[in-house]
């Protein structure tokens, strides 16, 4: 079984995005609830940013609440907004112990308003902590965020402010909520799904894919690491070949 010892250090990658999926069915093999294996997938989230951090990752971006996930019962979404906010309540010591900035992508103006109040706090608490960004996607969607970049850059080409010529990956990267974030290299999801379901689409262009057949309050440190070490055992090309490579 593999460790954090056993990650090449010289390898890692820089940003790590992750979609936690199977805490409903994680229940329900159990007897339980929905409830019951949201509860249990913020002890995972607890663990795996720790390891984050343990390891060297620069950036992890968890997709925690989806715009589809509006569409659940009110009693799930309820739980998980008191969840986001105990949770950030609880974490903000971990978070400044271990210099982790806490950020957050999507439309977080549609969250309830004690859950945007305590994000808005923790945020600007953690604003200079620099070893870490762990992002949180709240009411996230990438088809809409690309939407408003989109919208964003025809109404400055309707005033003039930029060219149609001028518009590269550059000025797209400018206008969308993940601005000062770095691409992401590798995806890891939970749960034994093959899909992206919607979750940063333009960022995850060169990204490696990684998905394992465990339940997201099931996943572990080793777990973590198998993708980290999967990550490092794969020829990035970006295009080239593997001659250009040498």
């Amino acid at each position: 079984m593999n460790t954090i010892e056993d990650i090449t250090p010289q390898n890692l990658p820089q940003h790590i995005a992750i979609i936690m999926d199977g805490n409903g069915r994680w229940a329900k093999q159990r007897g339980k609830l929905r409830v019951f294996g949201h509860e249990n997938g913020v002890h995972t989230v607890r663990r795996t940013v720790e390891d984050c951090v343990k390891i060297g990752i620069d950036y992890l971006t968890l997709y925690t609440f989806s715009t589809e996930n509006w569409k659940r019962p009110k009693r799930e979404i309820d739980t998980l907004m008191r969840l986001l906010v105990s949770s950030l309540k609880k974490e903000l010591p971990t978070f400044q112990e271990n210099d982790i900035r806490l950020n957050t992508i999507g439309d977080i103006s549609s969250l309830p308003k004690r859950a945007h109040k305590e994000l808005l706090e923790v945020m600007e608490k953690t604003r200079n902590n620099r070893t870490m960004t762990l992002t949180l996607a709240l009411s996230y969607g990438a088809r809409e965020e690309i939407k408003s970049a989109v919208k964003a850059i025809a109404t400055k080409v309707k005033n003039n402010i930029i060219s149609p010529e001028n518009i590269d990956e550059t000025i797209i990267n400018t206008h969308l909520y993940t601005h000062d974030l770095p691409d992401v290299d590798l995806l890891i999801r939970t749960s034994g799904e093959h899909r992206i379901s919607n979750f940063l689409l333009w960022q995850i262009a060169y990204a490696e894919l990684y998905f394992i057949d465990v339940f997201w309050p099931d996943f572990s440190e080793h777990h973590l690491v198998d993708a980290i070490k999967n990550y490092q055992n794969r020829e990035r090309r970006f295009g080239k070949t593997s001659e250009q490579l040498i």
